[in-house]
């Protein structure tokens, strides 16, 4: 039996286990960001999202460019506020949790500079607050966009009720630059928040669980009057983007501070410059002990490198920023019964247990659902439906059973067993040798798991067709109107023969069928590496699609280079593959065997009579000399480290590869090169010293 278009070949069961995470974050995502109706706490998110971090760090080979790590937010959904693509985007930030987990990122910070840590590089530190981002644009002073985070590339512009507050400057003082985008957090304080919820239960209206969600519905009302009453505030901590110059031309994170405040923006306090890993924790600490006098909620501290010229060698890495970070606060635990366990089937047949929890209340979130991961798990705590449990709220989207209060178990408990048939299908479900997860062996009968890669296909990263909800794709899927992607780009033509037509149907109506059916042809002009990722091919991610598309160009080069790849020594193709930076014989075989597959293929060909695939664009950086080649690192570098170096070749247009290849362009190599030095001798490539390097790109380290 063959897998589908969106199936996995048979793969580790981390990569299932990764999967499984991101999806999970995805969803609380959407809730957090788009609905403003999350359902587990942020202590709850917190330490899912750390567990994805620490996977993916255990398996960097397993990254993809579309996990919850490598991204902002969720994408804009609201139908009442016009859509506004930032500028600079608006990236969120890395978590810790330690004080070891914090000394591991000043030490980041010295290593990718390439310096021992010594107490030179500056930090300031300062409260994390729990609001709502926003970015609020001048020009000419006159305050003229507000725009919130949205997935932090495109937000909403909430201007009108930003308007409304009292705290935001509606003029800046001069001087001020032509066009100046000031960033900060909309929040609600602690009394409002509860002056405000006595309120709306007195008016029989909807109860806030917490500060942030106040904050986020009451700015997001289409009704500016509503938002006018709210008694919601602004701190200012950044700046988006500056067209021009800052007043004084500030050359640190404390000078940008004072041009805020100096412009009447609310600044962060109580803020702190530490110079080593005890200044930070004595804040946090002190901070934490603070934290229930403060007028706000927050939950952490930022960190971040105070001077500004450090900040741009440092950079960014996919969703956030290297010289800063969040260190959060402990996660915050409940006690609570297991009602029930529940299984959920992925995409790739694993089966998934999870905790049906008496609702209890985790910081303000009323929670009713743990993860239990797999049976290994169960059977480690010893998880027993009935069972009254410990369940923390740190930093994941699901919370997680903590240990089990043996002493308060049922004396009728009998421990859990994992189910050996799959519930949506009745297929076996089998555990091999080796492996954690116990699977689904229905493949392609399976409907659990062509739901789950049809939620795939529409998501957001890949075709992002919006009036495809989950929902809708379970109901469409199960009457038979979508059983592949092809499907959904003949739904109008079968919309057309049905009995009763989607718009005639409950819950629908003419202009939510056309929402719909605008939305599919909406989609059908794709970006390439978008189109790569919605494929579902393994371990290829958002980041690794981008990669792929900018190499190969266009779709029919990407298919003609990988079918019928053979991944040998001799094989220049495939050497021209795994050269590429992160792409390894793994990575390669799952995408050699995908495009193996004739029913995939068939498929491919259907899709492109249906869809206009756009051709990678290269990155164009003006007076880049390297813009557009080839380049590979290898040896010690003495005035930068490695990844500093790979970055900065990135940033100017460059492709970074890991191997060198007929089709390097130039070597850099440092002290002691091996291999790769030899390599691109014999081959004729171009071979710059570290200083011809940094001459060529015109860098001063």
């Amino acid at each position: 039996m063959t897998d589908d278009l969106f199936s996995y070949r048979k793969e580790p069961d981390i990569g299932t286990r990764l999967e499984q995470l991101r999806e999970q974050v995805r969803y609380h995502n959407t809730l957090y960001y788009n609905d403003d109706a999350p359902e587990i706490s942020d202590g709850e998110y917190d330490t899912l999202f750390k567990k994805l971090v620490e996977l993916e760090k255990q398996h960097p080979e397993l990254i993809t460019p579309d996990s919850p790590t490598q991204t902002v937010g969720t994408t804009v959904k609201s139908k009442g506020f016009e859509k506004y693509t930032h500028q600079v985007p608006m990236l969120s930030l890395s978590n810790v949790f330690s004080r070891e987990e914090a000394g591991e990122f000043l030490e980041r910070i010295y290593r990718f500079l390439g310096k021992t840590p010594d107490g030179s590089i500056a930090l300031v530190a300062e409260p994390k607050i729990d609001g709502l981002s926003l970015g609020i644009h001048y020009i000419n002073g006159e305050l003229v966009t507000a725009v919130t985070r949205g997935d932090g590339f495109e937000g909403e512009n909430v201007t009108a009720n930003i308007l409304t507050l009292n705290t935001v400057p509606k003029r800046l003082p001069a001087p001020f630059p032509p066009h100046v985008e000031v960033r900060g957090e909309v929040y609600m304080d602690k009394e409002d928040f509860l002056t405000l919820n006595a309120a709306q239960e007195e008016e029989g209206k909807k109860v806030f669980a917490n500060p942030r969600n106040a904050a986020a519905g009451s700015l997001r009302q289409l009704d500016t009057t509503i938002t006018a009453k709210r008694p919601l505030k602004f701190i200012a901590y950044a700046f988006g983007y500056v067209e021009g110059d800052l007043p004084n031309n500030p050359d640190s994170q404390s000078g940008l501070k004072q041009v805020m405040e100096h412009w009447g923006f609310t600044g962060n306090t109580p803020s702190k410059i530490c110079k080593t890993l005890d200044d930070m924790m004595d804040y946090y600490e002190n901070t934490m002990t603070g934290r229930p006098d403060m007028t706000y909620e927050i939950d952490g501290i930022v960190y971040k490198v105070d001077s500004l010229a450090l900040q741009e060698r440092l950079g960014f890495v996919s969703r956030s920023p290297r010289w800063a970070t969040a260190h959060k606060f402990p996660a915050e635990q409940v006690e609570t019964v297991i009602e029930e366990i529940n299984i959920q089937i992925g995409r790739t047949g694993v089966l998934t247990p999870v905790a049906k929890l008496r609702p209890v209340a985790v910081g303000g979130v009323i929670v009713s659902n743990a993860t239990l991961h797999n049976e290994d798990e169960i059977a480690r705590k010893d998880i027993r439906v009935g069972d009254t449990v410990i369940i923390q709220r740190a930093g994941d989207v699901i919370p997680q059973v903590v240990k089990v209060l043996t002493d308060k178990r049922p004396t009728n408990s009998q421990p859990y067993t994992m189910p050996d048939t799959c519930k949506e299908c009745g297929s076996h479900a089998v555990r091999k040798e080796g492996e954690v997860a116990r699977r689904c062996t229905g493949g392609l009968i399976c409907p659990a798991q062509a739901v789950e890669r049809l939620k795939h296909f529409v998501s957001r990263d890949a075709m992002n067709i919006d009036g495809l909800g989950n929902k809708i794709i379970r109901d469409f899927f199960k009457e038979g109107l979508i059983k592949n992607p092809h499907d959904i780009y003949k739904l109008s033509e079968t919309n057309e023969t049905l009995e009763i037509p989607i718009e005639k149907r409950e819950g629908w109506g003419e202009l939510s069928q056309k929402n719909l059916f605008t939305a599919i042809d909406n989609s059908r002009t794709i970006d390439l590496h978008r189109f790569i990722f919605a494929l579902g091919i393994r371990q290829v991610g958002s980041a690794t699609a981008k990669r792929l598309a900018r190499h190969y160009k266009t779709f029919k080069d990407l298919r003609q280079a990988l079918t019928g790849m053979k991944p040998t020594d001799d094989n220049e193709a495939y050497q021209d593959l795994i050269a590429l930076d992160d792409i390894g014989p793994m990575m390669a075989a799952d995408m050699i065997d995908f495009f193996a597959e004739q029913h995939n293929r068939d498929l491919l060909e259907l899709l492109e009579e249906e869809i206009t695939i756009n051709p990678a664009e290269d990155i164009q950086v003006s007076d880049s000399p390297i813009a557009g080649k080839t380049v590979v690192f290898t040896g010690k570098l003495e005035k930068m480290s490695r990844d500093e170096a790979k970055a900065t070749a990135e940033r100017l247009g460059a492709k970074v590869a890991g191997s060198v290849s007929a089709k390097t362009d130039m070597v850099i190599a440092g002290e002691d090169a091996g291999s790769k030095l030899k390599k691109a001798k014999e081959l004729g490539v171009e071979i710059l010293t570290e200083e011809n390097w940094l001459n060529l790109v015109k860098i001063n380290v």
